[in-house]
């Protein structure tokens, strides 16, 4: 099924009539590879100024086929709902990197890897529609309380930069085939709006 509006119609239908699966953990699938260094950063970032393992988004672009794997074993365990490679792709948590820069592709690219997992599973299993639901996890720093003791209220962050954050990593996803949208582990209010009101 190509067309996201059907896409969405049948994923209401079906919420109707069943209680949808959510996948599960793609960190500890990701961990199971046991990836090094140089598997975080493939040809691409072979050069890159500073470590990248642990960027576990980063493997949308280096590692894709491991990604696309991990979808295919949680729709094939009945995901129906199948989150994007995205926990920490805004350019806020990318910073960490130094690769604020590639926050929109990351999106989009995992969008882009999920989204194919599900077209080859319909594929092979004709009717069974599976749906992206794009990962926006949370970010490292926060608006609603101080990092620094001393000074209560001072802010590592402004809620205009985290609403500006948050719709590029809409963006992203929605551009690369997300169905749904899902935010999940944000504990601060202004995280949470400022994820609700990027627009």
């Amino acid at each position: 099924m190509n067309d996201r509006k059907e896409r969405i119609a049948l994923l209401r239908k079906r919420a109707e009539n069943k209680i949808l699966i959510l996948d599960g953990a793609m960190g500890t699938m990701i961990q199971k590879h046991t990836l090094t260094e140089d598997d975080y950063r493939g040809e691409r970032f072979a050069d890159w100024k500073q470590d990248v393992k642990g960027n576990n988004d980063l493997l949308s672009l280096t590692q894709p086929d491991i990604i696309k794997d991990i979808h295919l074993q949680y729709i094939a365990a009945g995901a129906d709902l199948n989150g994007t490679n995205t926990f920490s792709a805004t350019t806020i948590a990318q910073a960490d990197y130094a690769m604020e820069d590639l926050a929109y592709e990351i999106n989009f690219e995992s969008a882009k890897i999920a989204r194919a997992a599900c077209d080859e599973w319909e594929a092979a299993h004709p009717g069974d529609v599976r749906f992206v639901n794009g990962a926006i996890g949370p970010t490292n720093r926060t608006a609603s309380m101080s990092p620094d003791v001393n000074n209560p209220g001072f802010r590592a962050i402004s809620f205009d930069q985290l609403r500006t954050a948050y719709k590029e990593a809409v963006n992203g996803l929605l551009d690369g085939g997300a169905d749904t949208l899902f935010g999940g582990n944000h504990f601060r209010y202004a995280e949470r709006q400022g994820r609700l009101v990027c627009d």
